[in-house]
């Protein structure tokens, strides 16, 4: 049994730290770099794929809605055009960094309000899809498990990976609940541990209501800017050892 551990990295900005990335790495397989949209800055980027490549973390570009102000957590009314033109342009832009260090750009996983809307609306995954395809087509497109974009990436050919979150109550249509609802993000450790335990062995997760619903995995994420994430993942990663779970990116050999 495997899984990849993803995180939300390089979401600083100028004078702005965010996150606690350089803790992170020593923890995750995967790393989501914010491409200067949503958040970060070329600067962010480049220390951010540059410590990456060092603690041989697979990297992967993380495009948002250009909303740095809202954290690119608000959908905006974009038309499917200017959804794959963003797209690209962010993939490019982090792309350039990794060769620049001789790293593959492993993976693109959609951020926030566009992530969400993609999980759920065809058009919007298949500009983000086609996107993915045109710019880095043999990378991993992430998706939310079950989701519309999943669909596009794989009707597309593009390698795809189903994505858990460790951190999120899930809706019982399998979606993630607002951000706007109390209890939408797990605060504790043992919260977060018995979610993943369920994604990882049992291959279901409860929701904000109590049900359990199926999913499968391929890779878990840990939000960034969460509060303790750091630690919470490095607890994780040593859970899953201890039951002889394999946590190593996607693409990785076994």
């Amino acid at each position: 049994m495997r899984i990849d551990l993803n995180a939300d990295v390089g979401e600083s900005f100028g004078q702005f730290k965010i996150g606690e990335d350089e803790a992170l790495f020593s923890s995750i397989t995967s790393a989501n770099v914010a491409c200067g949209f949503h958040a970060g800055d070329f600067n962010v980027m480049q220390k951010t794929v540059d410590q990456a490549a060092r603690q041989k973390v697979s990297i992967g570009a993380h495009p948002g809605y250009p909303d740095l102000q809202g954290f690119g957590r608000r959908e905006l009314m974009m038309s499917p055009r200017e959804i794959y033109n963003a797209v690209v342009y962010q993939i490019g832009a982090l792309k350039q960094f990794c060769d620049i260090q001789g790293v593959t750009l492993n993976h693109v996983k959609p951020h926030g309000a566009l992530y969400n809307t993609a999980s759920i609306n065809r058009t919007v995954a298949d500009a983000i899809a086609e996107a993915v395809y045109d710019a880095v087509p043999n990378a991993y497109l992430y998706g939310l498990c079950n989701s519309e974009l999943l669909q596009a990436g794989n009707k597309i050919g593009l390698k795809t990976a189903g994505e858990a979150f460790a951190d999120r109550r899930y809706t019982t249509e399998g979606t993630l609940c607002s951000r706007l609802l109390p209890e939408a993000v797990l605060h504790t450790y043992e919260e977060i541990e018995k979610q993943v335990m369920d994604i990882v062995l049992n291959k279901q997760v409860q929701t904000i209501t109590g049900e359990m619903i199926s999913l499968q995995a391929d890779t878990i994420c840990f939000h960034g800017d969460g509060q303790g994430v750091a630690s919470h993942a490095r607890q994780i990663r040593r859970a899953l050892a201890s039951i002889n779970v394999r946590v190593s990116a996607l693409g990785d050999a076994i």
